[in-house]
């Protein structure tokens, strides 16, 4: 799974796994953010929103359950 962890500068730095890469910021669509999981294109990328979307969720519901106290 490649995911945006950040951006730094004109560069992108996506996490695949264990490994960081940077990416050229125009390589990215407009709307890319941060959290974004993505699909390779040829040489540029896709946002996959659906994935995007439900790690969105599971990151949220484990953030609420460590403030409620409920993490286990």
């Amino acid at each position: 799974m490649l995911v945006i962890d950040r951006f730094e500068g004109g560069y992108a730095v996506i996490v695949s796994g264990s490994r960081n890469f940077t990416v050229p910021r125009e390589q990215l669509p407009q709307e890319a953010a941060e959290g974004d999981v993505l699909i390779k294109k040829d040489d540029s990328f896709i946002i996959n929103k659906r994935l995007t979307d439900r790690k969105r969720r599971q990151t949220g519901d484990k953030l609420r359950k460590l403030i409620k106290g409920d993490w286990q």
